[in-house]
């Protein structure tokens, strides 16, 4: 597992003070006042320590504020950015929770066999979140995590098992 979690992803600069603008993948916008530091990446870089100064909510976005950056020119830097964590920092999970980075990327299968692709992406409805997962060929099926759907989730094996209830499938494009 990797070492790290994503927290959010840096839109823009916010003002001339060297803040941002964050688009949280926590399901917690509030979680960042609880920070004290946080790294930023893009994937396949090394990511760099960072101490948070400020936090403030501006709709659905958070806006930090960083010791090292002071000026529009360190926060432009920071533009497309991930946020992330140490593992070791994030918010303990209750029993069958997962944190969404682990679960992007599985493969889904269905419970009679059948390969459906793999799980690209989780967005957060007002209901309950929903698994997008992609075939080879592109096409999308989008799953709802709830009980009877998501059977099980084997973290080792990187294999999701579902049930696809009485025409999901035939609701997809």
């Amino acid at each position: 597992m990797d070492k790290y979690l994503r927290v959010g992803t840096v839109t823009r600069p916010h003002g001339t003070a060297g803040e941002v603008k964050v688009y949280p993948t926590t399901d917690d916008i509030d979680r960042f006042r609880d920070l004290e530091t946080c790294y930023a990446a893009r994937p396949g870089e090394e990511p760099v320590l960072l101490t948070i100064r400020s936090v403030k909510r501006v709709k659905n976005l958070a806006v930090l504020g960083f010791e090292e950056i002071t000026d529009m020119n360190g926060a432009e830097a920071l533009r497309g950015k991930d946020l992330l964590i140490l593992r070791s920092q994030g918010v303990p999970l209750k029993d069958n929770e997962n944190y969404i980075g682990d679960l992007i990327g599985m493969r889904v299968v269905t419970d009679d066999g059948q390969e459906l692709g793999e799980l690209t992406e989780v967005m957060e409805t007002a209901a309950n979140a929903v698994f997008s997962v992609r075939d080879g060929e592109g096409r999308e099926i989008l799953i709802p995590s709830i009980h009877e759907c998501i059977l099980d989730v084997n973290l080792e094996e990187n294999v999701m098992t579902v049930h696809l209830l009485p025409g999901l499938r035939e609701l997809q494009g």
